[in-house]
Order: C-alpha cells, then structure tokens, then sequence
C-alpha cells in the first residue's frame, strides 16, 4: 500500500472524513497547539533518550515497515498487554494540569488515540509529519523514528485514581465513576517509595523492539499533552522479564535467573478472563474488557548479589539458575513439588507461586533497567516490574506473601503506580470512551 493511501485509511479510522480530507483534523487545537509550541519544553523532559538506537539504518523505507510487525491500537483489549512483549519499553506518567476542564481531558484522549494509531503502524504522528508541513513553524513529528519501521509498537493508557479526584475535588467530573478497586496501593513492607517516580494521573505504555521507536511514542505524545498534561516521571526498559506467548523463551532478569516461567499466556482465554480482563458483570461498566496495571521500580543490589555464591542464589529463588528448573527437580516447567524439602519455605518460587495463593495469578510484563550509577558508584538498577491483572487485590495479595521472600534482602521497592485501563478503543473513537458516555 502506498503510504499517502495508508496515511488517509489511518485518519479516516480515527476522526472520519474530516481527517482524511485535512490531516490537521486528527488532533484538537490544543493538540496542535502543543505540536507548536510544546516542542522546545515537553520534548526536552523525554529527549535524553532519543539516541538510544543510532545504530540503526534509517535507510528502511516503509514498503519494509509493512513487511515486519505491525499491531493494531484499536480491538477489544489495547495492545501492550497480550501482545508478544517487546525488547523495550519507555513508560511515562503525567498529571493534568492546573485549571484544565473535561473538554481538555477528552480532547487529549481524542489526540493520543490518533496519534498512537499511527506511530503503531509506523507512521508520523499526522501526515504532514516531520518534513511535510509548513517550513515556518515547528514540525508536527520529532523526526527521530523517520526511516524506521513500526518495529512492533503498542502504546497503552491508563487512569490513575488522581484524575478521578485529588486534593482539588473533581475536576472532571468523573469521581462517581472511579472503580472501587482504584485507590493507591498499601504501604508494603519494605517500601522505600521516591514520590518523584510515583503515580500520577495517566500513564502510557510503549513498547517496540526498537528503543528509539519507543522513546519517539514518548516523546511526540508528550508535546502533544502540552498544556494539558505534563509528564511527572518516565522510565527506559530493556530486555523484558517475561514471556507472553509460548514461541518466546524465558528471559532473564538482572539477577541472572529465568523470570516470568509460569506467566499467563495470550492463548489462554480461560485464564485470561479469570485473571487479567474486567467481566462485564464487574463494577463499573465501562471497564469492561479492560484491566488493572500495577507498575512497581524495584531496586537490585547488584554488587550484593554477586557476592552470594550459586547455591544460595538457587535457594533463594527455588530454581536452577541454569536451567531455571525448580530445585525439586524435572524442567523448567515441571511443578514444583512443595512437599518436599528442596525448595525453602522462604524462597521466590514457594511464596510466589499460584498453588501457595489460593490459585491467584498476574500477567506479568516486566523490563530490566540501568540508570547509570548511584552516589556510591553502584550500578542504579533493577527490575521494572508492570504487572495485569484483573483486580489489583491480586496484587496486592501477592505482595504480602512475599514479604518473608528470602530475595527482600537484595531488592528494594522505590516506585510505585497503579492505574486502570480501559477496553480497546474502536476505529472513529477514542480511549477511555465509556468513561464519559
């Protein structure tokens, strides 16, 4: 497909004939009011990580985007949840601003879903793009992903319980409307929370097997917020901590041991309506078809760990660190047998396994980071740990079975968020839709 016919079938599923016919269509005043003008603010907050992928050809026309994969923003779930995770991750928090009203909060909805419709298919963020516009005033697009493939980018919203109502009351007024379950997360033990890196309002989602493809998501949803949202805190992934599909093989976190083994996979629809998807008979409505996401930025203590030898590295986790078999015996997928004394009482796999929690299970998406290094010199880094589910009591459950988790003594929880994600949005709609009908 040509991209001039593919720039106008992308404008045309979001904002109708409008669109289509004028391009600018696609986003609201205000959005191309932060396209203007936001460039030289909201950018620079995201830009450090633009140069993450230089190595990469910006020879690759599109014709080669659509040969790769690609993935729909809009179906039943948004993607980033089921889809087989990516190589990397950039996820970004904002809060509204100061004295915006409801028209602000759907008209950014509104941009978001247009754009991110057409970054996930490895389009600029308009069809005037990076070079296309006018050569007066600041460009629609960054630029940075021109070349690249759509490289498997999702992009996934969320609401924080803050944008229901904080300090100010309702300002949208949606606060009838929060789900009960939306509330901040409890203090658990061996919290060491930096505010800084915490909550917030909306949250975003991306992920794609390009890092710059990522960071680019990032970067061009946050001038468009100009305005209307700023960003409070972000955080650079690589590497994913889990597998979603069964063609994926295990990863392995910082720590060196396979994570993620026994995560839900997107073939089991069973498990997936009993575990990550809202019911339509649960409360409220709209939420429907959507989930909870829990973020947590857990500290590794890296140069600690490396000084415990192999074998108490196995019994801390209860797996083989080679072959990440439970230390009960068999593979790696084999059951691990509790009744025996192979695997401690204390160890990861025991207190963290479904069988040991009343069969409670999470869809687990996590990321490895390094944020360079800390005042000691030691390597600041760890696990970003993203987590769905279908109500966050799952979480929370498990959590505090682990609060005897021999591994406590190398980690420390230092972020933290939770955030509701609406269903998938349909073409000529938007995110989070049901939540203003």
């Amino acid at each position: 497909m040509e991209e001039s016919s593919k720039d106008a079938m992308v404008a045309d599923s979001v904002t109708g004939e409008a669109a289509a016919a004028n391009p600018a269509a696609g986003l609201s005043r205000r959005g191309l009011l932060g396209l203007a003008i936001g460039g030289g603010v909201a950018s620079l907050a995201v830009g450090m990580g633009a140069g993450l992928a230089g190595g990469v050809a910006l020879g690759r026309t599109r014709a080669h985007a659509e040969a790769e994969h690609a993935y729909d923003f809009f179906g039943a779930h948004q993607a980033g949840i089921t889809t087989p995770v990516q190589e990397h991750l950039h996820f970004a928090s904002f809060d509204m601003m100061p004295r915006t009203d409801r028209d602000d909060l759907v008209s950014l909805l509104q941009d978001w879903t247009y754009a991110a419709s057409r970054m996930s298919q490895g389009l600029e963020v308009s069809a005037t793009g990076a070079v296309g516009g006018d050569a007066e005033v600041p460009p629609d697009d960054t630029g940075e992903a021109l070349g690249l493939p759509a490289a498997g980018l999702t992009i996934t919203i969320g609401f924080g319980p803050t944008l229901f109502e904080n300090e100010d009351g309702d300002r949208y007024g949606i606060a009838e409307r929060r789900p009960a379950a939306l509330v901040r997360l409890p203090a658990f033990l061996g919290d060491d929370l930096d505010p800084q890196t915490s909550h917030g309002d909306l949250c975003i989602q991306a992920c794609a097997d390009d890092p710059q493809v990522a960071v680019h998501a990032i970067r061009n949803l946050s001038r468009i917020a100009f305005g209307r949202a700023k960003l409070r805190w972000s955080q650079l992934g690589f590497g994913k901590t889990s597998r979603t599909t069964s063609g994926q093989a295990t990863p392995r976190n910082l720590f060196g041991f396979k994570d993620g083994t026994a995560n839900i996979l997107a073939d089991d629809s069973a498990a997936l309506d009993e575990n990550v998807w809202v019911a339509p008979s649960d409360e409220p409505a709209w939420m429907a078809g959507g989930s909870y996401l829990v973020a947590r930025k857990i500290a590794m203590l890296i140069e600690t760990w490396d000084r415990v030898r192999l074998s108490e590295q196995d019994a801390i986790i209860g797996r083989d660190k080679g072959e990440g078999a439970p230390l009960s015996g068999g593979d790696e997928f084999a059951a691990p047998d509790f009744g025996t004394s192979a695997i401690d009482a204390d160890a990861h796999v025991r207190l963290a396994h479904p069988s040991q929690n009343d069969g409670i299970r999470i869809l687990r998406r996590g990321f490895n980071y390094v944020n360079g290094n800390n005042d000691l010199g030691r390597l600041d880094a760890g696990l970003f740990f993203l987590s769905y589910q279908r109500d966050p009591a799952q979480f929370i459950t498990l959590q505090r079975r682990l609060s005897t988790d021999r591994m406590n003594e190398y980690i420390r929880h230092v972020g933290s968020g939770i955030w509701a994600i609406p269903a998938g949005a349909t073409p000529g709609s938007y995110v989070g839709v049901g939540l203003f009908a």
